[in-house]
């Protein structure tokens, strides 16, 4: 399939994780694809890396620009950048509330300003943001990271509204509890893993973790020209975590 054919992609956080696993399906859909990480040179071939901080509103434009030279367009962002915080409201000082939101929530902002006059030429412009489960179910000991994920949800709606005159579609994936690295080190630093594992897979009503080839998936939709009529949409891959109410076995 190359519904992406002729269109650059760039895809934030997209060494590692569903960033990664975006950045190879958008490349086999036919997309160029820009990653934009703190390790572009973990970037597999086929893709092309660049550096991009998106705690800097310096290194955002420059990579963004950096992009559109080499490539000479922009038609679709994935704003996937963000880094994870654990605890209740009174387990993270100031500073960290501050680093947690200026990344997860004024990285994506940074991004889309420096990508909005590239995209607004574009005949397919689409932006996808990676929320969370968290952003509208309440889960224990993710305070913060629930708190950042909530104003990406908000940010996408306005975004939709803001940018239907421009021709700018923006949506949002809310994954559950995926199978990543990030998740994997976090798993790692528990008492008992296997068991955490175990209770992570159990809270999904499909009873597994989501894999990051099925976030990708849809964030791959959600980019697609074929969704052209879908913008202001919150797409949750999620095991059936947030709409179902199961019986417990017996």
């Amino acid at each position: 399939m190359s519904d992406f054919e002729g269109l650059v992609a760039a895809v934030t956080g997209g060494a590692s994780g569903i960033g990664l696993a975006t950045a190879e399906l958008l490349a086999a859909r036919g997309a160029t694809v820009a990653v934009l990480d703190l390790k572009p040179d973990e970037v597999p071939e086929g893709l092309t890396g660049f550096r991009c901080d998106v705690s800097s509103a310096a290194e955002v434009t420059s990579a963004i620009d950096a992009v559109v030279e080499r490539f000479g367009r922009l038609d679709i962002v994935v704003n996937n950048a963000g880094i994870g915080a654990q605890g209740d409201v009174t387990a993270n000082d100031d500073d960290e509330w501050h680093r947690v939101l200026d990344v997860n929530v004024v990285g994506m902002v940074r991004v889309a300003r420096a990508a909005l006059p590239h995209l607004k030429k574009s005949p397919s412009a689409a932006i996808v943001n990676t929320c969370s489960i968290a952003a509208w179910s309440g889960l224990p000991a993710r305070a913060l990271y629930s708190a950042s994920k909530g104003a990406v949800h908000a940010l996408t709606l306005a975004m939709a509204a803001d940018h239907v005159p421009d021709g700018v579609r923006v949506n949002c994936v809310m994954p559950g509890t995926a199978d990543t690295p990030w998740v994997g080190r976090l798993l790692d630093k528990a008492d008992d893993p296997v068991a955490e594992r175990a209770a992570l897979e159990a809270r999904q009503p499909m009873g597994r973790l989501v894999s990051a080839g099925e976030v990708a998936n849809s964030i791959v939709y959600l980019a697609s020209p074929l969704s052209a009529s879908t913008t202001g949409t919150a797409l949750a891959v999620d095991g059936g975590m947030y709409g179902l109410r199961l019986r417990p076995k017996n």
